[in-house]
């Protein structure tokens, strides 16, 4: 499978949240996004527009820094949130339910790099950057797996 890449500049948070909600509608069960990103580059951010744009009615969406893991029953199914900043040992990452998740629910990871090899090579990849001036963010997406091809076709660039 060959690499593919799309990178946008997003002027405001507000661009950021909407890029989520484009996506949102667009996946399914077995979708895994891996945010990754310095601290503040708004990973937290986009997890919580998606979710919100995926939930039947508005709900509370906070940051699993602690918990690790939060679930939401989502209108195309379940979505868990990850947040691994906190994680202590690879080996919590199965005690969470975390890898059987990959394949029953849309998962949104945030700092990925914990997972290892744990990763699924069929994730979409989100880096965010903070570099630019202002709230400017740069945001990657990259991906191997074809079938992200059409989810993200005809993307707005928000």
């Amino acid at each position: 499978m060959s690499d593919r890449a799309k990178t946008l500049h997003l002027a405001n948070p507000d661009q950021t949240c909407a890029l989520a909600q484009a996506l949102a509608p667009r996946l399914a069960p077995g979708d895994v996004l891996l945010l990754s990103g310095q601290i503040g580059a708004g990973k937290s951010h986009f997890a919580r527009c998606l979710i919100l744009a995926s939930l039947d009615a508005p709900e509370d969406v906070p940051s699993p820094t602690y918990t690790l893991v939060q679930s939401y029953p989502g209108r195309r199914g379940d979505i868990w949130h990850a947040d691994l900043y906190r994680l202590t040992d690879i080996s919590e990452i199965e005690e969470l339910g975390l890898i059987d998740a990959f394949s029953d629910a849309i998962c949104l990871v945030e700092w990925p790099d914990r997972l290892g090899d744990l990763a699924p090579d069929s994730a979409l990849r989100l880096q965010l950057d903070t570099s630019l001036p202002d709230d400017t963010r740069v945001v990657s997406l990259s991906w191997t797996d074809p079938s992200w091809d059409a989810k993200l076709e005809n993307m707005p660039d928000v």
